[in-house]
């Protein structure tokens, strides 16, 4: 059975990883035979979000503990995660990859990324095996892949300059669709970049999971 590690951002779409994504995302690679191993990094996250009233809260959460309720507690620490104990990498959407994995969402195209995020990544990448993100989180893209990796976040104007920027080569593409760079073996979907809908979202995640796993 083919492995896929997921690297989740905490818990919700403001400050963590987008639940629909995360969960459309595992249940499509189960129901590609595959299996899934989630990772999160142990952080304090950048700030808590009410997503009721979409104002910070003035409260501490860690990014490991929250992403646990994603997943009825079966995840582990990014720092642990070792690539060839794995066939496939993928990395959901939500503010949490731009806020937590990276600072994209404070410092744009001056961002860092996580030490531990960016050597899972790296690892899978000069392995040569396949890796998804989703939504906002193909702004991580540019930082593992050398220039000129293609990947999408849907048709954002500025964050495709963004993209482009840090290196990439942005594609336009719809949210029932997905990006394939096959030179660098990663793949890319706009899901709520452009999904207006649970349904939406689910097109093109299926879509790049069912490619994933035939490329693990």
């Amino acid at each position: 059975m083919k492995k896929v590690a997921v690297i989740l951002s905490g818990c919700g779409v403001f400050d963590g990883s987008e639940i629909h994504e995360a969960v459309l995302a595992l249940h499509a690679i189960e129901k590609q035979g595959a299996s899934w191993y989630c990772f999160a990094p142990n952080i304090e996250q950048l700030h808590v979000i009410n997503h009721l009233t979409g104002e910070e809260m003035t409260e501490t959460r860690n990014v490991l503990v929250e992403a646990a309720r994603l997943v009825r507690g079966k995840i582990d620490d990014v720092e642990k995660l070792k690539a060839d104990e794995y066939d496939a990498l993928l990395i959901p959407g939500g503010f949490g990859a731009a806020k937590n994995l990276t600072d994209f969402a404070i410092k744009g195209t001056e961002c860092t990324i996580n030490a531990h995020v960016a050597s899972a990544c790296r690892a899978f990448a000069q392995a040569g095996k396949p890796a998804a993100y989703l939504c906002i989180a193909p702004t991580i893209i540019p930082m593992i892949y050398e220039h000129g990796v293609q990947g999408t976040i849907g048709n954002d104007k500025d964050t495709a300059v963004a993209f482009n920027h840090m290196g990439g080569d942005h594609i336009n593409c719809p949210v029932d669709d997905f990006v394939y760079d096959h030179e660098h073996n990663v793949l890319s979907t706009p899901a709520y970049m452009l999904a207006e809908s649970i349904s939406e979202a689910a097109s093109g995640i299926e879509r790049l999971v069912e490619k994933l796993i035939q490329l693990a």
